[in-house]
């Protein structure tokens, strides 16, 4: 196989990336910008070989312990139960929370053969008791298999945690409740909280 058709079927492996893209993407590399090829094969390189998941929570770092979980000023009253290292970046992003994550790198599914062994379950059970949080929230997607994967914790850490929390669905900020899917509608009125309580 040529290489030029190596570099192509390499880059297929991104998420979202057909070999039309591929293609793009290696013959502007090749004919416009060789230095930048260059450095995104060291950088990419570099990181195969030296990220790794942090020893605490699972996310994604270049030390034994990554930045959030080495922070002092994180309020260590809560870990956050994510399914991706993705969904650390979009809570921190987002911001208006500064607790602890622990990342599940999936969620279960039992025919896909992913079971609380490969999500690490007792190391979670091992952070919870090394902290002593008082609330666990438990933050995975709203699909059937992240619905089960949080049931599922919740029964596993029992009394490990004074609080287990999940997290609310709902109608988007700036949605129209007409245009709003029946799923989404039902957990949004499941998951309703108080606004006002008369004495």
């Amino acid at each position: 196989m040529a290489l030029i058709d190596k570099l192509v079927e390499s880059l297929q492996v991104l998420p979202g990336v057909g070999p039309k893209s591929a293609q793009r993407m290696a013959l502007t590399l090749l004919q416009r910008n060789r230095q930048g090829g260059t450095s995104l094969g060291e950088v990419l390189l570099q990181a195969m070989e030296q990220v790794r998941e942090c020893r605490l929570c699972r996310n994604l770092t270049e030390s034994e312990v990554c930045r959030l979980c080495s922070d002092e000023r994180r309020d260590r009253t809560s870990i956050c139960v994510v399914e991706s290292p993705a969904d650390v970046l979009a809570i921190e992003q987002a911001g208006g929370y500064g607790g602890f994550y622990f990342v599940l790198h999936g969620r279960l599914s039992p025919i896909d053969g992913i079971g609380p062994e490969e999500l690490d379950l007792a190391r979670l059970l091992k952070r919870i008791q090394d902290i002593r949080p008082e609330e666990l929230i438990l933050a995975t997607n709203p699909t059937v298999e992240g619905e089960a994967t949080a049931h599922y914790i919740g029964r596993y850490v029992g009394e490990e945690v004074r609080r287990v929390t999940r997290i609310a669905h709902g109608v988007p900020l700036g949605g129209e409740i007409e245009y709003t899917d029946g799923g989404t509608l039902t957990h949004a009125l499941q998951g309703r909280r108080n606004i006002r309580l008369l004495d």
